[in-house]
């Protein structure tokens, strides 16, 4: 598990049998190993599919096109991870994914008939209280909800976030802690709110 605080060692295993692999052989294992980790975790950030399968496109690009510079420095997960992280948030920074968000909001605003169609095993779904909790992650700022989705969900202890997001370990532990607590403020305000 990541949370135990022990400092991965920078040049592990795995980290070693992909920079021995040429580079297509490399993107290969990498999409293999992590390739729909990576496409829920983009998911999270852009919460669109189209855009998350775009990401993730442009996310593997990137790692064929750079993984002659991975050195292990950082373990090979937190190096993907920070160029998914970097990729989500310049997309997100783009007018155009403002802009086509906002569309797609309206649309789903305007189309009533989604809730009323809904199955009773659907609606059973949809009050499971792990989903609730998941949607509150997801109403977090980005600068909170990506710590608690990769210390909680990925399981990246705080030093691996830390090279992922390439801040302090600290800043990741104080994001992390007032996270908790404004994920701790949503879930009461929902608790008073019924």
């Amino acid at each position: 598990m990541g949370h135990s605080g022990a400092v991965p060692s920078p040049f592990d295993e795995e980290s070693f049998r992909v920079i021995q692999l040429d580079r297509s052989d490399a993107l290969e294992y990498i999409m293999d190993t992590y390739g729909e980790e990576i496409k829920r975790f983009i998911y999270t950030y852009v919460r669109n599919y189209a855009d998350t399968d775009d990401i993730t496109q442009e996310v593997f690009v990137a790692i064929h096109n750079k993984i002659h510079t991975f050195q292990g420095k950082a373990s090979l997960r937190s190096w993907i991870y920070s160029i998914a992280i970097n990729k989500s948030k310049d997309h997100l920074r783009r007018w155009h994914s403002r802009n086509s968000r906002l569309k797609e909001k309206l649309k789903r605003n305007s189309s009533s008939s989604s809730v009323n169609e809904m199955s009773p095993e659907q609606k059973l779904i949809d009050h499971n209280q792990s989903k609730e909790l998941l949607q509150k992650v997801m109403n977090l700022t980005v600068k909170y909800r990506e710590i608690i989705i990769l210390y909680y969900f990925k399981e990246l202890s705080t030093m691996e976030i830390a090279n992922a997001l390439e801040v302090n370990e600290a800043t990741v532990r104080t994001r992390l802690k007032r996270g908790r607590e404004k994920l701790k403020e949503l879930v009461e305000r929902s608790d008073r709110n019924g």
